[in-house]
């Protein structure tokens, strides 16, 4: 189905009007009077970093080319009438060595096919391209080439003003009528479209896959059990040499950054892909052509990694927010995750939906995702609702390196975007390792705080998607923990994320008792405490004792006022746990000994929500209590105000 869904894609994108021509990038022209004497050679570059202050970075403009064989080894073949340097002008590119021997066996091979071509079409404009090979020395290198080519520059002839002679008619019908004699046949069946063919060959390569430094191949064998039917190679998975040139034709599209339109070279395609780790990507289409299908394949890319609202197309914002937008279009919505590994493109997931389905589970992903923030906004900005998937990946990375995350995982997080499953467990474990092995780190870098604190939010982020949508498919886990809100729950009584509130709590009264210390309980205590609190928290809530009667003598009165009050929720947090604090020795049977993953989790979210409720603005608690049901007393502001007021 894959390679059904590939072909139709490039049937109706038109990505391959003809298959024996590609998009290539060409370099060079080289001019030519009809008797063969140079007139240029004319660069058709662009400067990816115009405008920049980087080093220049020139490549070549997209051109339909004969298509160019898979090639390797010192006898590699030759394209016809648009290759490098070395077939071209037998010319080592990065060398002032003379040609040798292997470089004139190239520029044979080129002017061979070449010569070919003209003894049996007589078009004058290949005679014109001969006179000129002909006419270039074999000992020295050629004066007249620029100093700036590059060895993997591609070059193609033209005479005069005229079209390039590759593109001239009676020469592609020439091109086309080598390849026919392949094209049909009763030998083999194709598994792409059911059509007899009679030669096997390989399959088309394919770039711009991750994780692999140069173009590979989506189907291959290079292993002798693959002998085992008396099949080479390839029969084993026999694709027409049409059907191949489709599929990574729709491939090389998919993965391509910035793909030039077939049919105008000049435009670029929309981009259908999403990077989601160092060596892996997600490729996306859909089984219509349609504006509203378009619209929403062309926002996705933005509704994942964008950094603004501005970046997000107006219509599907409410998608990015948490909201789907209503979709007519019962279109097939198709995503390919693929790899590069050992030379070969490794498909890591595969997934078939209709389009309405995946918009209406990316609303509830982006949904899943809201989580308050402590990162502070720019002055005069707000944080945007979604965190980009490019900083969720850095945040569960060791050193905050994409690599360092298994492909799998990656492909079971978009798994879920799109089909509405589960997240992969992992993502659990991986915060939590992330967030112990951060809890002690401080710097005064000012941008590494910052990034520190987006890596928090990110990954509370994460875990609140992980345990929710757990615990919607999970009956047992919807026993063991209610669902978790985008903010903090007061009255969600589960241990892992009591014990978390508790933690912010004793860390903020620690604060107004001792201002800043080299290492605050969080950084001493916060791996040991999410596992295994029994044995951490007795010490800390004896030490809190001690915390809040040093900062209720202060004379701030705004400090002494909130000690007053976090040491009241101390109290009323230790009443879940049966836990008299100002007793000594205070009694620890209540907390628990160890807290499982879940928990764990909990707890993460338990610290991180209590330590944005902590620091909120007084604009921002008063919205907060507007929303809250039975809100205990000790936490709202509003009430205390009133019976002050009352009283008075």
């Amino acid at each position: 189905m894959i390679l059904q869904s590939l072909y139709e894609l490039a049937e109706s994108e038109r990505l391959v009007p003809d298959p024996d021509f590609e998009m290539k990038p060409v370099a060079w022209t080289i001019v030519l009077k009809p008797d063969g004497e140079l007139v240029q050679i004319k660069s058709r570059r662009t400067n990816l970093n115009e405008g920049t202050k980087r080093k220049p970075k020139w490549v070549g403009n997209p051109m339909l080319v004969p298509r160019q064989p898979y090639r390797s080894g010192t006898k590699a073949e030759a394209y016809f009438l648009c290759d490098n340097a070395k077939f071209v002008f037998a010319q080592q590119i990065g060398t002032e060595n003379p040609p040798d021997q292997s470089s004139n066996a190239s520029h044979q091979r080129f002017r061979l096919l070449i010569e070919r071509c003209h003894s049996e079409t007589s078009v004058p404009e290949l005679g014109s391209v001969l006179l000129f090979l002909d006419s270039l020395p074999t000992e020295t290198n050629y004066d007249a080439l620029p100093d700036d080519v590059q060895s993997n520059d591609l070059f193609a002839f033209a005479i005069g003003l005229g079209e390039c002679v590759h593109l001239l008619p009676q020469v592609v019908q020439w091109w086309n009528e080598q390849h026919s004699g392949n094209s049909s046949g009763s030998d083999f069946l194709c598994l792409v479209t059911g059509e007899r063919f009679r030669q096997i060959e390989q399959f088309p390569q394919v770039a711009n896959v991750p994780g692999a430094p140069k173009p590979i191949k989506l189907v291959s064998f290079n292993r002798s059990a693959f002998t085992s039917y008396h099949l080479d190679r390839n029969e084993n998975a026999p694709i027409s040499a049409k059907s191949g040139i489709f599929v990574a034709g729709a491939l090389n599209r998919l993965l391509h950054p910035a793909c030039p339109d077939p049919a105008n070279p000049d435009r670029t395609l929309p981009k259908r892909n999403i990077r989601l780790t160092a060596d892996t990507a997600a490729c996306f289409w859909a089984a219509s052509r349609d504006d509203e299908v378009n619209g929403l394949l062309d926002s996705i890319p933005d509704l994942f990694d964008a950094e603004h609202e501005d970046s997000v197309a107006e219509m599907y914002r409410s998608v990015w927010r948490g909201k789907p937008v209503p979709l007519q279009s019962p279109a097939d919505f198709y995503v390919l995750v693929l790899s590069g590994a050992q030379g070969r493109a490794v498909v890591r997931d595969w997934i078939e939906t209709t389009l309405g389905t995946a918009n209406e589970n990316l609303a509830q992903h982006f949904a899943d995702l809201r989580i308050v923030r402590n990162t502070l906004a720019k002055k005069g900005a707000t944080l945007e609702p979604v965190i980009p998937l490019r900083r969720l990946a850095e945040s569960i990375a060791a050193e905050g390196k994409s690599e360092n995350i298994p492909a799998s995982v990656e492909a079971g997080f978009l798994r879920a975007a799109f089909t509405g499953t589960p997240y992969p467990f992992q993502l659990l474990q991986r915060a939590l390792v992330r967030t112990r092995a951060e809890a002690g780190s401080r710097s005064n870098d000012q941008k590494k705080v910052i990034e520190r604190s987006q890596r928090r939010d990110s990954r509370a982020a994460l875990i609140r998607a992980v345990l929710n949508r757990r615990r919607r498919f999970d009956p047992h886990a919807f026993q063991r923990y209610p669902e978790v809100t985008e903010s903090m729950n007061p009255n969600l009584e589960s241990p892992g994320y009591s014990l978390g509130l508790l933690m912010a709590v004793l860390e903020r009264l620690q604060q107004l008792a001792l201002g800043d210390v080299n290492a605050t309980i969080v950084d001493r205590y916060f791996g040991a405490a999410s596992a295994t609190p029994r044995t951490v928290f007795v010490r800390l809530l004896k030490n809190s004792r001690h915390h809040a009667e040093k900062a209720t003598d202060t004379d701030e009165g705004k400090n002494r006022f909130m000690a007053q009050r976090l040491d009241r929720i101390i109290d009323f947090i230790c009443s879940r746990f049966t836990l008299n604090r100002k007793q000594y020795p205070p009694q620890s049977d209540g907390i628990p000994a160890h807290l499982d993953l879940e928990q764990q989790g909990l707890f993460v979210l338990g610290y991180h929500q209590m330590r944005h409720w902590l620091w909120m603005s007084r604009e921002e608690r008063d919205a907060w209590e507007a929303n809250q049901n039975d809100l205990p007393r000790v936490f709202s502001f509003r009430k205390e105000e009133q019976t002050e007021t009352a009283t008075a």
